[in-house]
């Protein structure tokens, strides 16, 4: 009896010690903590992605996610120039060197959210024939 009380003791220390364990969250990729979250007006136009923010000006990868978040915000879209208010997720990255374009690059990899751009943003002066 006193052998089984100790046995049973010695796994219920064990098992309580394991529970304070503390796992590192393996399933998070190098890439994804290097995400970074931006809000401003997008605009895909001509082969050209850009993403305005308050502060900064990034060109925009063109790959899958760019097209998804391009078609998201074609709903909110009048004329195909038109900039929309998105939130996305992505790696800031350098232009290469021997590229044209803006300084900085979003690579997205994740849309937060795609919204309707407000009526009093719409600052565009439209030149053709009447």
């Amino acid at each position: 009896m006193k052998k089984t009380l100790i046995l049973v003791f010695c796994l219920l220390t064990l098992v309580v010690g394991c529970k304070n364990d503390t796992k590192s969250d393996t399933s998070a990729t190098p890439e994804q903590s290097d995400l970074q979250t931006l809000k401003g007006d997008f605009v895909y136009y001509a082969d050209a992605a850009v993403l305005q923010t308050s502060s900064e000006i990034y060109g925009v990868v063109i790959n899958t996610k760019m097209h998804e978040l391009n078609q998201q915000a074609s709903a909110f879209k009048t004329e195909p120039t038109d900039m929309v208010p998105v939130e996305v997720r992505g790696i800031i990255i350098p232009k290469p060197e021997n590229e044209e374009g803006w300084p900085l690059r979003i690579d997205i990899k994740e849309i937060v959210n795609v919204s309707k751009p407000k009526a009093e943003n719409n600052n565009v002066i439209k030149l053709g024939k009447e």
